[in-house]
């Protein structure tokens, strides 16, 4: 399959959405998104994280005591469609609140959803 530039630029967003296809992953699939942001301190963090919760965003805090220096992480879950538009928005989002925020955005990342053709004709055949 030729890559389509347009749906996935050639940046890291377009590449990790390209492997993502290239898997076999449905991306007309809602997933769940994970994006991450860092802080240096908790009190930051716990005050992003009032902001996140007001803004209606489901979200998770916790402490990194696995990096070389101990950061608090919020991770906001959002149920969407990976699609490179959005995903790009959302990121400038995350970005300019971790900014607000005195912390850094830190990524994305999701949980790939690949069906195999001898999957769904067992689950076909179930149905029957």
């Amino acid at each position: 399959m030729t890559r389509d530039f347009k749906q996935f630029p050639d940046d890291d967003n377009g590449n990790v959405l390209w492997q993502m296809q290239q898997d076999g992953d449905d991306l007309s699939v809602p997933h769940e998104i994970e994006y991450s942001i860092a802080f240096s301190t908790q009190e930051q963090a716990e005050q992003c994280a009032l902001y996140l919760l007001k803004e209606e965003q489901k979200i998770s805090l916790f402490q990194d005591e696995e990096s070389d220096r101990v950061e608090w992480i919020i991770t906001v879950y959002v149920y969407m469609e990976p699609d490179y538009e959005d995903i790009v928005d959302l990121e400038q989002w995350f970005i300019k609140i971790a900014e607000q925020h005195s912390g850094e955005y830190d990524g994305w990342g999701c949980m790939a959803y690949i069906y195999e053709d001898d999957d769904l004709d067992e689950d076909e055949a179930q149905l029957s």
